[in-house]
């Protein structure tokens, strides 16, 4: 939103100025209703040359609300994507909004029909903490793709980058077309509350349920990607070692705050030790030191820390083996060692929560078909990752159990790829978005049908006679 747009003492933004900046996207989207390819290409370029103007100020903003994150591991994992993004988007743009040809029936000819993708309006994003740059701007280029009018409203935990997210756009774009909303709980609530032509959440199940709620009211269409655990089936043809490392690279970065991490992993009975023993090697490898290592994220917030501490505690507790890589305790900035965990209880709360931490717990199991069972049985999750040089092997995890995306002996990169929806299933979320994809999802998909020299159907009648019961039982029998 605009700079001088009034705030609370507790930085929540009034009704009235949403209300404003949303009336203003609204009323410009009726009187623009199609920006044209140069519009959209320009307002991508713009959008591109902000994060790379600033993409140190970006990554400091991150690490600061975060209380240590990895500079590398924002432009890695944050910067780069959303630059990979712009640039896939402005690339395929001009063929993305032609229109496309459908086929018209031999009955309705002569005849011309396609399909024409129109901006929907205006746009609501709420983005997370755990990727605040990313999952911001990821869906604001599909959504500049497409020709929208946009709100963005970054999480308030993550305070400092949202200033600064405010105030980039507001230099680089009038308020008409991107404006950037924040506050806390009860602004993210209003937001939500909005009339939108599309909204998209990402963040927890029991928020998105929240919000759906929220835009049902308006019958504003979402598009949510929540989260889940996201198992990784070690397969038994599969070398161990080399598992173990995909799968410490997957669950340990970001500490763990990763929508699709690897939450647990499945691994046959008779390898869980020597597997915990490989994660906790490859751990070790990475991050030779937890405390004072800036290339290790903290925990976001001291809510976070302690739930993920008392989770491991429990459990160790209980009587399940816990492999840790340094007890860091209260004095390292919230920083949780990579940590392994194998026997615990089925209802506890790291075998039943998203985890969201550098906590890996390991299930055993004695067949395959054990495996994809246990999967099958539970919440769907949005992201699932097999390790198996067997095709067969594979195709049979992929045909036994559901989820928003797979990478095959490896994990995270299937999001990576713009060519490729990126989406939840069930309790995971629903609609999905990235390039083509994201165009389509936040355009609406306006057919069209010329009539041609003549109109057959205008012939036939009325009044309906002899012709009209000849054209309908030749046209029944084909």
């Amino acid at each position: 939103m605009s700079q001088d747009a009034e705030a609370t003492a507790d930085g929540a933004v009034p009704d009235r100025d949403l209300d404003a900046v949303f009336q203003r996207q609204r009323q410009a989207s009726r009187r623009i209703a199609a920006p044209d390819l140069e519009a959209r290409q320009e307002s991508l370029g713009r959008l591109r040359g902000m994060v790379t103007d600033n993409r140190s100020a970006i990554a400091e903003a991150i690490s600061q609300d975060f209380g240590n994150r990895s500079r590398d591991e924002t432009d890695m994992l944050e910067v780069v994507p959303t630059l990979g993004a712009i640039r896939y988007a402005r690339r395929k743009l001009a063929g993305w909004m032609k229109p496309q040809r459908r086929h018209v029936d031999l009955a309705f000819q002569p005849a011309s029909a396609w399909v024409r993708h129109e901006p929907l309006g205006v746009v609501g994003i709420i983005a997370p903490w755990n990727y605040p740059l990313l999952l911001a701007l990821s869906p604001l280029v599909d959504a500049l793709a497409a020709g929208n009018r946009v709100m963005v409203k970054p999480s308030e935990l993550a305070p400092r980058f949202a200033d600064l997210l405010q105030r980039l756009i507001a230099e680089r774009f009038d308020p008409e077309q991107v404006a950037v909303v924040i506050g806390g709980v009860e602004a993210a609530q209003r937001f939500s509350s909005l009339p939108f032509d599309h909204l998209l959440f990402t963040g927890s199940t029991a928020v998105g349920r929240k919000v759906m709620q929220a835009a049902a009211e308006n019958l504003t269409p979402v598009t949510l990607e929540l989260g889940g655990k996201s198992p990784a089936i070690v397969c038994p043809d599969y070398p161990l070692d080399k598992a173990a490392s995909s799968i410490a690279f997957g669950k340990f970065l970001n500490a763990g705050q990763t929508c699709i991490a690897p939450d647990y992993a499945l691994v046959p009975n008779d390898k869980i030790a020597a597997f915990a023993e490989a994660v906790m090697a490859s751990a070790r490898r990475a991050y030779p030191a937890i405390a004072g290592n800036d290339d290790y994220s903290a925990i976001i917030g001291d809510r976070h820390y302690q739930r993920l501490r008392d989770a491991v505690e429990t459990v160790r507790s209980e009587g399940a083996t816990v492999l840790s890589h340094e007890d860091t305790g209260a004095d390292a900035g919230r920083k949780i060692g990579p940590t392994v965990v194998f026997g615990a209880a089925p209802e506890s709360l790291l075998m039943t929560e998203e985890i969201f931490g550098p906590v890996l717990p390991i299930v055993g199991y004695d067949s395959l078909d054990d495996a994809i069972r246990y999967v099958a049985a539970r919440d769907r999750p949005l992201a699932l990752y097999c390790f198996s040089d067997d095709k067969s092997a594979q195709a049979k995890v992929l045909d036994g159990t559901m989820s928003g995306g797979v990478t095959l002996n490896g994990t995270l990169l299937h999001v990576a790829q713009d060519s490729l929806p990126f989406g939840g299933v069930g309790t995971s979320g629903m609609g999905a978005y990235h390039g083509f994809d994201g165009f389509r999802r936040l355009s609406h998909v306006r057919s069209v049908y010329k009539v041609g020299a003549f109109n057959v159907f205008e012939r036939l009648g009325p009044p309906w006679g002899k012709l009209a019961g000849m054209a309908s039982r030749l046209l029944s029998r084909r």
